[in-house]
Order: C-alpha cells, then sequence, then structure tokens
C-alpha cells in the first residue's frame, strides 16, 4: 500500500516528463539597464541602482522659507522626506502634477528624497551599439548629469546621474 505522499511525488514524476521547456534567457554582460523616464521634452534614464522605490505622489506638507522647487516634505511608511520637482530644479518651470502622478525615491546622504517626474516608462535596457552622443539632452542644467545616451525605437535616452544630483550642493541646501 503507497503512502499518500508516494502517490503525490509518481504524479510529479510524470507531470515533469510532459513538462514544456522553456527557452532560457540569456542576458549579455554589457547590457546596461535603468529606469525609464521624462522631464519636460526630454527622456531620461537612471541607473537601478540609484532608484530605491517608484511610489504614487505623496501628500505633501509645505516647508516655509524653502526653494520654490522643494515642494514640501513627504511621508512614506512613517519615514519623512523632501518632495523635489526636479522639473523645476533644472529647468525652472513647475511639473504639472496629476492624478496617478509618480516619484521616484532616492537614496541620498541623509535620508531619501522623493523626485517628481513628468511621465514613468519604466525598465530600459541598452546595448554598446545602441549609445550615441548625448547632444541636446546634455544641454543646459543638464550637462552636469547626464554624460551619454542611447538610442532606441527612435528616441534618444539621455542617462541622468541621480547620485551626482544628491551629491550637487544647490540640491542638498534648499533653504531659500
Amino acid at each position: 500500500m503507497r503512502s499518500p505522499f508516494d502517490i503525490l511525488e509518481a504524479y510529479e514524476q510524470r507531470s515533469l516528463q510532459h513538462a514544456v521547456q522553456l527557452p532560457g534567457r540569456e542576458f549579455a554582460a554589457e547590457l546596461w539597464r535603468g529606469v525609464g523616464y521624462r522631464i519636460g521634452n526630454r527622456r531620461l534614464v537612471s541607473d537601478f541602482r540609484e532608484v530605491v522605490e517608484i511610489v504614487p505622489m505623496p501628500q505633501v506638507t509645505v516647508v516655509p522659507g524653502a526653494q520654490p522647487w522643494l515642494l514640501g516634505v513627504g511621508n512614506l511608511r512613517g519615514n519623512l522626506f523632501p518632495v523635489i520637482d526636479l522639473k523645476y530644479f533644472l529647468e525652472g518651470q513647475f511639473t504639472s502634477l496629476s492624478e496617478g502622478q509618480r516619484v521616484l525615491i532616492v537614496r541620498q546622504a541623509g535620508g531619501d528624497v522623493a523626485l517628481t517626474i513628468d511621465e514613468l516608462y519604466g525598465q530600459r535596457s541598452f546595448t554598446p551599439e545602441q549609445a550615441v552622443e548625448p547632444g541636446r539632452l546634455a544641454q543646459d542644467r543638464y550637462r552636469y548629469f547626464v554624460d551619454r545616451a542611447y538610442r532606441d525605437d527612435g528616441h534618444d535616452w539621455g542617462v541622468f546621474s541621480l547620485s551626482l544630483l544628491s551629491r550637487t550642493p544647490e540640491f542638498r541646501h534648499a533653504a531659500a
């Protein structure tokens, strides 16, 4: 007499004999991956290691006497952090906030910071063959943070360094 365990094990063995193998997924070692988003008319990507998480726009409490690009302080699971209008910081124009707005949570010395973006595109992957000159993506204030770019489906994507942004003295001193 077989035990219930023996019967289940026999079912498993028979099912595995008929299982269809999925093709193996191989990722090229030189493949660069990041989070794609838009600020103004620029498509940007930042390294996954620089983005802690992506969350809906938190409720913001205004901080009197702060720079206009510091929207205020937000709360995520009991942790307070500054909420920065990245478009205003870089271009001097406010981000049009909308329902479903997302922010990038970025780790910096002294705690996390939330950065507003105009649109989230999600994961992007690029090969070395897709590399192009950053051109207009690295103009104006972006030149400090964009040092390379990739082309994919007719769009240029500037690689934006969030870690460099978080170390910029002006960014770290939001008092007006």
